[in-house]
């Protein structure tokens, strides 16, 4: 069983890299929990390829960075869908 545990962990590590994905993609991707993905390539991996590691926490630390803008992207898409459409004016008010 460890062997397909450090299989899993390079796996997702080399989809990580090659890909730019985030945990939750990789997650969605292979199957297992965000949980999962990240016990595997922050600890694993580490131990299991250093040079691909770097890789994946450069990646990572990006995603990191950048999650608070794309978190609010989306709020902005869901208000901007929920928007009611504007309401015609109405002349014969007495």
């Amino acid at each position: 069983m460890r062997d397909t545990v450090d299989e899993r962990a390079l796996a997702l590590g080399v989809y990580i890299a090659d890909q730019g994905a985030t945990v939750r993609a990789a997650a969605e991707k292979f199957g297992v929990s965000k949980s999962t993905v990240h016990k595997d390539v922050t600890g694993r991996l580490k131990t299991l390829n250093p040079p691909l590691y770097a890789q994946v926490r450069v990646i990572l630390d990006i995603n990191k960075s950048e999650r608070h803008i794309r978190g609010g992207m989306a709020t902005k898409e869901k208000y901007r869908s929920l928007q009611r459409p504007e309401r015609e004016p109405v002349d014969n008010i007495i």
